[in-house]
């Protein structure tokens, strides 16, 4: 606060921070890291389970649907481990993905981490240019709109409330018919060369991808905001004279920035499954349209590492958040003494 606030009580509503013992804190991150790994250790059965639950095997992607002697079939089934359990496989998978080894694919007859890897430059650009763009634009729109209620905000609230209702594919194909077909400003598919020409064939993707994102974290900032500047510490600030920007930013702006700052992060961690239909629509060769072929063609050992990475950069993502969330808001209680 300021020199002329110092001597001044607490307001309600503004709760002073606190020291958290170091013990606690590594407890807390402990805990969350246990956590972080029973939670990929269930998402790896899931990711292998439901693959050999779904109907079709890939012994016929494997025969490609050729008639062959049955000396041909037990030495496919024996390469592959196809007559093990299927907790033999899986711990045999298990075991191989813990060392980076994925196993190889079906189709390709490669390294899936091979295969993985040089296809996941794209995404991984993708997803953070999409990241960017929710950041500044959410942020930006739902701080104006919050703090600067009127015709202008409210035309830009409308609109973000019209975004969020269109489909992430229907954005796509719109902004390909409008700024790539009809314009030509940008290209219709492709990732393009590294360096600036990935970018620029990136730029739509990571706008349609960013898209409803956008209007989302808008709406929440603009609803954080608004409900700070009715608190009643804002009001008694307001109230003793302060001036309005030095409120909005000590006041209004730092408790309104946790909890946004926040659902923007899990937001963002959102993006990853939401590139698997930009993907496919603007023909990246990320891998989301790498595993949407993988599906179609039934090889199972690609299938099982895309969607294990996609589900361990939530979770890991997920965790971070809510570890950085607790660090930086001391006010946060992390346990019993906490409370």
């Amino acid at each position: 606060m300021s020199d002329a606030t110092m001597s001044a009580p607490v307001p309600s509503g503004q709760v002073k921070a606190k020291q958290r013992p170091a013990g606690a804190m590594l407890r807390f991150i402990a805990t969350r890291i246990v956590g972080l790994v029973v939670t990929l250790f269930i998402a790896s059965l899931v990711v292998f389970g439901a693959l050999y639950a779904a109907p079709g095997s890939p012994l016929t992607y494997l025969t490609h649907g050729r008639t062959m002697s049955p000396d041909a079939i037990a030495a496919i089934k024996a390469e592959y481990h196809l007559d093990d359990s299927i907790w033999q496989q899986y711990l045999r998978w298990l075991g191989g993905v813990v060392h980076g080894d994925f196993g190889t694919s079906i189709i390709y007859n490669q390294p899936v981490s091979s295969l993985v890897g040089s296809r996941a430059s794209a995404t991984t650009l993708l997803v953070l240019m999409a990241a960017a763009i929710v950041l500044v634009l959410g942020l930006a729109i739902g701080t104006l709109a919050g703090l600067k209620p009127g015709w202008l905000s409210r035309s830009a609230m409308a609109g973000a409330t019209g975004v969020m209702a269109v489909p992430t594919f229907v954005g796509a194909v719109v902004l390909i018919t409008v700024f790539a077909v009809d314009l030509e400003w940008f290209p219709v598919f492709g990732a393009g060369r590294a360096g600036l020409d990935e970018l620029y064939h990136l730029v739509l993707p990571s706008i349609a991808l960013a898209l409803a994102s956008v209007a989302f974290v808008a709406r929440l900032a603009q609803t954080a905001i608004r409900q700070e500047l009715s608190a009643d510490h804002v009001q008694t600030a307001i109230s003793r004279g302060l001036p309005r920007a030095v409120v909005v930013r000590r006041h209004v702006m730092r408790n309104a920035a946790m909890p946004v700052l926040t659902v923007a992060g899990l937001t963002i961690a959102g993006l990853i499954a939401g590139s698997v239909v930009v993907e496919q629509v603007f023909q990246l060769g990320g891998l989301g349209q790498f595993l949407v072929n993988s599906v179609q063609q039934k090889d199972f050992p690609v299938v099982q590492a895309i969607c294990l990475m996609y589900v361990a950069a939530f979770i890991v993502l997920n965790t971070l958040i809510d570890i950085a969330y607790t660090l930086l808001d001391p006010r946060v209680s992390i346990g019993k003494k906490d409370s």
